[in-house]
């Protein structure tokens, strides 16, 4: 695979997913069977998150608010913030609606 510009990263994974070929991260949440890796970079491409941040990516998944994540958790709305700003960088993504274009691929198995 030729090497990608940031800028330009998104528009491969849209290219990609119209031609129905995402190479998408692998997620792992706490809980889940390991490969036996104690650390995410022991294996290329998988991004360990915690149950919360499973919930919160949920939550960005089905369209809701960080107001309504928050009352679902029973935490405060600016601990989903964290929680938000930690699942942007662990995706390496900018904004809300790339986690939530993500959250779509993993569910649908892409």
């Amino acid at each position: 695979m030729r090497s990608v510009q940031t800028d330009d990263k998104w528009s491969v994974v849209d290219d990609r997913a119209k031609r129905g070929r995402v190479d998408l991260i692998a997620i792992q949440t706490d809980g889940a069977a390991s490969s036996g890796a104690t650390r995410d970079s022991d294996v290329p491409g998988r991004v360990h998150l915690t149950p919360t941040q499973r919930k919160v990516l949920d939550g960005v998944h089905s369209g809701r608010l960080n107001k309504q994540i928050a009352f679902d958790l029973g935490v405060a709305e600016a601990t989903v913030k964290a929680h938000m700003t930690i699942l942007m960088r662990k995706l390496n993504v900018r904004n809300r609606t790339q986690v939530a274009v993500v959250a779509q691929m993993i569910s649908a198995g892409l």
